[in-house]
């Protein structure tokens, strides 16, 4: 038998019909013999001074031997820092559309059995960390299991980002942005933005323009050993903004330098299906067609 057990659950608590399914999942584990914990504050974050996210009610967290997440990719994305920090891994049920990370769907609750029957495997996805110097000063640090994204503020204007690693310039993006995205983020906006689809278990950093205004404009497919440099150029009349993993957006100021390399955070997944990226990945492309 399996000595994981104890589950916190993390509900995506903006959606009626999750917050509503909640319980009943909840007493559905308690019959299949978990131990679910429910998070507390699982709604709510606090900020330090550098824009790092936890959660409130850290003592769930150490008693959990992993969380179960209600809600769909976004919901998965919000809470992969908790449980990066405290390297437990997370399973995800699906109430949402796509669903590339989550595992089961709400019917599909009786296969957790295996989980206690000690059949499960757990993947392990690379993290990125993000930093945004002003001047000498450090303004941000997040971490990202999906993506750091810079965007312009204005519909009608494009900026200038000039993208560089290991201090080598690579190339200078003019429009609406650049996406720098983990193997796990390039089925999520790089994807929709023309970037290349990266088998999530490889080691990489993609690098995406957002809508480029030349046609000669790549994606690029960088070592994950690599860092990767962001500087906007001449912000006169113009904003750009940057989001890492759908959160917040930080407003950027000219001459920022916004660095990504990889972190030694890692968020793990259960895994109980058996199913390859590649089988998940036609499903979900097919059922979009």
């Amino acid at each position: 038998m399996s000595s994981i057990k104890n589950v916190l659950v993390c509900s995506n608590k903006s959606k009626k019909e999750v917050v509503e399914a909640e319980d009943g999942i909840t007493e559905e584990l308690r019959k299949l013999g978990f131990s679910p914990i429910k998070c507390s504050e699982s709604a709510s974050r606090f900020c330090d001074g550098l824009n790092i996210r936890v959660l409130k009610d850290d003592e769930s967290l150490k008693k959990a031997d992993f969380m179960l997440i209600i809600g769909g990719d976004g919901t998965m994305l919000r809470f992969a820092n908790d449980a990066a920090v405290a390297n437990i891994p997370m399973l995800g049920i699906n109430m949402g559309k796509l669903g590339f990370m989550t595992e089961l769907e709400p019917s599909e609750l009786p296969f957790m059995k295996n989980i206690l029957e000690g059949n499960y495997t757990i993947d392990r996805r690379m993290m990125l960390d993000i930093y945004v110097k002003r001047g000498d000063k450090l303004v941000f640090r997040d971490s990202a299991l999906n993506d750091a994204v810079i965007t312009k503020g204005n519909i009608v204007r494009v900026i200038k980002t000039s993208v560089l690693s290991n201090d080598v310039h690579l190339l200078t993006y003019n429009g609406d942005g650049v996406i720098v995205s983990t193997p796990t983020g390039s089925t999520a906006y790089s994807m929709s933005a023309g970037g290349p689809i990266v088998d999530p278990s490889s080691e990489n950093i993609v690098v995406t323009p957002i809508c480029p205004h030349v046609l000669h404009a790549k994606a690029l497919v960088l070592s994950a050993e690599r860092s990767v440099t962001l500087k906007t150029g001449s912000l006169d009349e113009k904003s750009a903004y940057l989001t890492v993993d759908g959160g917040e957006s930080f407003r950027l100021h000219e001459n920022d330098i916004v660095t990504v390399t990889r972190s030694r955070l890692e968020t793990k997944l259960l895994r109980i299906h058996g199913r390859s990226f590649y089988e998940v990945l036609s499903q979900k492309l097919s059922d979009r067609e």
